[in-house]
């Protein structure tokens, strides 16, 4: 019996990651960069107006908002109009309105000593204005602005290059594309970026006992559940999936859809039955296509499964069990890490906590455990609290409806049976709902 460590490891170094690829900047969120995106002009291009208000230079307000002199007349106000507000005690300035800048607009503007122009957020600085003047601390004005709170210079200015200066990386190679790059990537021009692709994975269902969900079982017969909640999975976990649905058991129909699928995935995951004869005949049909094989991994549930890379491109192929909850279990395991390291994430497997048990939980020994939980937290200390779902006595339950309910999996070591209420295990976060 080979341990998951094992296993995982054989797993894990077959990778194989799609080549880089040019994607427009819309489709790549998410996806890991594959270049350095370096600036080729400052960000913002120009200086321009960090918020509606009024243009000015500081020194023309740097008396707005201060205590009045007991003499107005020994004020050195040079080219401004200065005076008392009459309610508090305080110097207001008036400068006259010589013009109002759009953001967009592209003609230029120039004021003179002791002036102020009117911009919007986002407006080309007017030639001599070194700051702006919120429209909160003035009175409005359209010819003529009452300014009641002075500014420093440079005050509610985006200078160029204050963001990106020429050269500076935008986007480094091997970050996550989000929101914000995106966004940076629309700034600095960049229409299209080279990105590491989501890797493909096709998702085949075996089994002469399935039907499709769109017709009605008849005896003998199951709906074909693995084939949905594996693709899934596999797309939660940031993979582009094709769900080819149901192959037939048969060995020329069955390596025909297998081969079919090589050609087009990075990743190929089977399931279907892995015992005795359905076992031999899914490993005779494809065992031209590479080395498969069928074997027993310490864990549990999903203690049978293989694993070989086929075809020319020696793509990763799993075959997991046929039972929902094995199969996925199994996914979240082992096929789920090879997705994300496909992706370039640098923790490709999911977060994991220590939680304090608040019942016995019993698992297999010999077999690290993989078992259904639910998480939550103290409120008073804010540990984690975590309880089993499903049959304590045996964890070994394989309840659909019950891992539906889970927000975590259990992980009990190999050479424990039994954990008992108080005791700390590990577990492993699933993907949270809502």
């Amino acid at each position: 019996m080979r341990s998951v460590e094992d296993h995982l490891s054989l797993v894990t170094a077959s990778v194989v990651a799609p080549r880089p690829v040019q994607v427009a900047i819309s489709e790549a969120e998410g996806l890991l960069c594959a270049e350095e995106v370096a600036t080729a002009d400052p960000l913002p291009g120009f200086d321009q107006a960090a918020i509606d208000g009024y243009a000015v230079r500081a020194v023309d307000v740097a008396l707005a908002g201060t205590e009045a002199p007991s003499d107005l007349s020994t004020i050195d106000a040079h080219d401004v109009d200065v005076e008392e507000l009459d309610d508090s005690g305080r110097l207001v300035v008036h400068l006259p309105v010589v013009g109002d800048v759009a953001a967009g607009s592209r003609t230029p503007t120039r004021l003179q000593p002791g002036q102020a122009v009117r911009v919007e957020t986002g407006a080309p600085m007017p030639t001599l204005a070194d700051a702006v003047v919120p429209i909160r601390w003035t009175d409005g004005g359209d010819d003529r602005v009452m300014v009641g709170h002075g500014v420093d210079s440079g005050d509610y200015v985006r200078r160029t290059g204050d963001d990106v200066r020429p050269g500076d990386i935008a986007v480094r190679a091997g970050s996550i594309i989000g929101p914000a790059q995106v966004g940076l990537l629309a700034a600095v021009g960049r229409a299209r970026v080279l990105v590491h692709p989501r890797p493909r994975v096709s998702v085949i269902a075996v089994g002469n006992e399935l039907v499709d969900i769109d017709r009605q079982p008849g005896a003998g017969q199951v709906f074909d559940i693995n084939s949905y909640s594996l693709a899934a999975a596999a797309r939660d976990a940031g993979a582009d999936v094709h769900r080819v649905g149901i192959a037939e058991r048969d060995p020329a129909r069955l390596r025909e859809a297998v081969e079919a699928q090589l050609i087009r995935s990075e990743i190929v995951v089977i399931c279907g039955s892995l015992g005795g004869e359905a076992a031999a005949a899914i490993t005779d049909a494809l065992g031209d296509l590479g080395d498969l094989d069928i074997g027993r991994i310490g864990m549990h549930p999903g203690s049978v499964q293989g694993f070989g890379c086929l075809g020319r491109d020696e793509i990763p192929t799993f075959l997991l069990p046929a039972n929902p909850v094995s199969a996925l279990v199994t996914f979240e395991v082992m096929v789920r890490p090879l997705i994300r390291i496909a992706l370039g994430k640098r923790q490709p497997m999911r977060r994991t906590v220590r939680a304090r048990t608040i019942g016995p939980i019993l698992s297999v020994q010999g077999r690290r455990g993989y078992l259904r939980g639910q998480l939550m937290r103290d409120e008073r200390s804010g540990d984690y609290l975590v309880q089993v779902i499903g049959e304590s006595e045996t964890g070994t339950s394989h309840l659909l409806a019950e891992l539906a309910e889970a927000n975590c999996l259990i992980m009990v070591d190999e050479d424990v049976e039994e954990v008992r209420t108080g005791d700390e295990v590990d577990v492993m976060f699933l993907a949270q709902r809502g």
